[in-house]
């Protein structure tokens, strides 16, 4: 399967479900299933599985940013440290 046959199935899934297909691409909604994820608190090694990959460092690298229980646990230790 090439990527585009790939993308043009998941927009006709994303219309089914009510929404705008060209607003959406493959790439978007593995990176918003990591972010939910991780906001909800699973493990950082749990979401690497999930999403196929070797181990969490390719995992911290691709979504840094989406990584939130890995920043709020910096942070609170942080507030430990200095007070809040």
């Amino acid at each position: 399967m090439s990527a585009g046959i790939v993308r043009r199935d998941v927009r006709k899934i994303i219309e089914k479900a009510g929404l705008r297909g060209t607003d959406w691409t493959p790439r978007e909604m593995r990176h918003s299933f990591v972010s939910l994820l991780s906001d909800s608190g699973v493990p950082i090694e749990d979401i690497s599985r999930l999403v196929g990959h070797r181990n969490t460092v390719v995992t911290e690298t691709v979504y840094r940013k989406q990584i939130r229980p890995v920043l709020m646990q910096g942070a609170e230790a942080m507030d430990d440290i200095f007070g809040s």
